[in-house]
């Protein structure tokens, strides 16, 4: 299978081969597995106050034949409040214990639970390998909503001046010049989201756009970080995150010659 190579003009220098990599069956189930695998590992431990609940006077006299014994007194043999100081309406009011009211969680999420999911290396490969060959068919990536109708082959590979643009208005004219107008207008947009996510820094949800892959950076991250939902990548840290976001495959990605020659 061949694809054409563009400058950044948009013209047609030279057509090359494609790597064996690209006809690789697209495993979605190995993906989303990948993912999790991934963001697992990136989330922070929790856990509660060992002493919630537990600040309290209330206690239990067990003893009998005792003037304050709360044995054959009919009620449940809880931890009770009680004792000088206390309101009249506390008074023998059940604590502590987790069917209490105000009394401690019965199993409280602890810190030292490891979230971490493990996966095989090999399908940790193959999941990459698979997102790779997404990137080459249109209808996967129609799917995740990127705007390629005008696009005639997919993916997209560029000269290796591409790594030289250091400037975001010239990276936006060469998006502009390969076809990619709509999709800069669609990663403009952004969301405000439903719930309590907006007073905890999370206001906004926003669109993933290209993703670039080089082999070195000569400016290009530079150009492309004033540019939201775009994000450049090197050929040797690709990683499932990177090239299905979500878990959903198929992110429109644009390859320079040098790259997809690495990758081979």
């Amino acid at each position: 299978m061949k694809v054409s190579v563009f400058d950044l003009q948009g013209n047609l220098i030279e057509k090359i081969e494609l790597p064996k990599v690209f006809e690789e069956k697209v495993r979605e189930d190995l993906i989303l597995r990948a993912f999790l695998a991934t963001m697992s590992k990136k989330r922070q431990p929790y856990g509660t106050d060992k002493l919630a609940g537990k600040r309290t006077s209330a206690h239990y006299h067990s003893l009998r034949r005792y003037r304050w014994t709360m044995m054959n007194r009919e009620m449940a043999r809880l931890p009770r409040v009680h004792g000088k100081g206390v309101p009249l309406q506390m008074i023998w009011q059940a604590r502590f214990v987790p069917s209490a009211k105000g009394g401690r969680k019965a199993h409280p999420p602890k810190p030292e639970k490891s979230w971490e999911q493990k996966i095989n290396k090999k399908e940790r490969r193959k999941a990459i390998k698979s997102a790779i060959a997404a990137t080459a068919l249109k209808e996967f990536v129609l799917k995740r909503g990127h705007k390629v109708e005008k696009i005639e082959e997919l993916p997209i590979v560029v000269e290796d001046k591409l790594e030289e643009i250091s400037k975001t208005k010239d990276l936006i004219k060469f998006l502009k010049v390969i076809g990619l107008e709509e999709e800069i207008e669609r990663i403009k947009k952004k969301k405000v989201k439903a719930g309590k996510g907006k007073s905890r820094g999370r206001k906004y949800k926003r669109k993933v756009g290209p993703l670039i892959v080089i082999t070195k950076d000569k400016g290009i991250s530079k150009a492309a970080r004033n540019l939201p939902g775009v994000d450049v990548c090197r050929v040797e840290n690709l990683s499932v995150e990177a090239l299905a976001p979500g878990a959903k495959a198929g992110r429109l990605t644009i390859w320079t010659k040098s790259a997809i020659s690495k990758i081979s």
